[in-house]
C-alpha cells in the first residue's frame, strides 16, 4: 500500500496562537519528512474541520488516509470525539479508508521537550526547595490524569518537588499544588506545561500560578518542535505498520 496523506488533529482553539501554533508544527513535519502529505485538521473552533479535510482529500482520489490525534491523554477526544467524527465521515465516502494512530502520550520525546520548556525559563530542577507544578488540561477520564501524575512522580527524581495540576475537569488546580508543595518546604515555584499550544487554559493557569505564587517561573508549552514533529511521524509509520500487517 502506497503510504496514505498524514492529517494532524488538534482540539482547536479560540486563541488565534493555539492554531497558528499547530500549522507551525505540521510544517515542521513536512521539513522532516517532505515525502509525506501532511495536511492539518481541527476538531472544532479552528479551521479547516476534519471532515472538511478528509472529504477534501477524498475528492483528491486518496483512498486512505492516517489521522494522528495531537493530544497528549487518551480522553474523551481520542476515544469518542474523533473516532465518532471519523466514522460519520467514512459512512458517506465508503472508498476512503481513515486509519486513527494512537495518541502522542507521554512520549519521552516530549518529557525532554516539557523539561527544555522548564530550564529554559530558569528553573533548577536539583533544587530541593523548588516546588515544580506540572499543569495539563484535565479530564474527567481518570486514566488520563494518571498519565500526568506519573509524570510528576518521575520528575520529582531530579531533586526538586513536583505535583501535578489540572486547568479544568478534575482536581488539584494550580493553587492546590502550590499548597501542597509549600507544604513539603517548596520555597520557590515554577509551572511546567503539559501543553502543546499557547491558548486560554495555558493563560488560566498562568494565571493561577502568579496568584498563588508571586514570582512563579512559567514554562512555555512543546509548540512546534522538531522532536514534537518526530514523535507525530512515529505515530503515522506506527498506523501504517498496523494497516499493513491487516491488510
Amino acid at each position: 500500500m502506497i503510504p496514505g496523506p498524514l492529517v494532524v488533529v488538534a482540539h482547536g482553539s479560540r486563541d488565534p496562537r493555539s492554531a497558528a501554533t499547530v500549522r507551525a508544527l505540521v510544517d515542521l513535519v513536512r521539513a522532516t519528512a517532505p515525502e509525506t502529505d501532511a495536511r492539518a485538521a481541527f476538531l472544532d473552533l479552528s479551521e479547516p474541520p476534519v471532515g472538511d479535510v478528509l472529504a477534501g482529500l477524498h475528492a483528491e482520489g486518496h483512498q486512505h488516509v492516517v489521522v494522528v490525534p495531537l493530544l497528549l491523554g487518551r480522553a474523551y477526544h481520542a476515544r469518542v470525539d474523533l473516532p465518532g467524527l471519523v466514522t460519520a465521515v467514512t459512512a458517506r465516502l465508503p472508498r476512503l479508508e481513515v486509519s486513527i494512530a494512537g495518541v502522542l502520550g507521554a512520549d519521552p520525546l516530549l518529557e525532554a521537550v516539557a523539561v527544555d520548556r522548564l530550564t529554559d525559563a530558569g528553573a533548577d530542577l536539583a533544587a530541593a526547595d523548588l516546588g515544580v507544578v506540572l499543569a495539563a488540561v484535565g479530564s474527567s477520564h481518570a486514566p488520563a490524569n494518571a498519565v500526568v501524575a506519573r509524570l510528576a512522580r518521575r520528575w520529582a527524581r531530579h531533586g526538586c518537588q513536583v505535583s501535578p495540576a489540572f486547568a479544568s475537569a478534575t482536581k488539584p488546580d494550580v493553587a492546590a499544588a502550590v499548597a501542597k508543595l509549600r507544604a513539603r518546604g517548596a520555597r520557590r515555584f515554577a509551572v511546567a506545561s503539559w501543553f502543546l499550544a499557547p491558548g486560554l487554559l495555558p493563560d488560566r493557569v498562568r494565571a493561577q500560578a502568579g496568584q498563588a505564587a508571586p514570582g512563579v517561573l512559567i514554562a512555555g508549552p512543546l509548540g512546534a518542535d522538531a522532536r514534537v514533529a518526530g514523535v507525530v511521524l512515529d505515530r503515522y509509520a506506527e498506523a501504517l505498520a498496523t494497516t499493513a500487517r491487516s491488510a
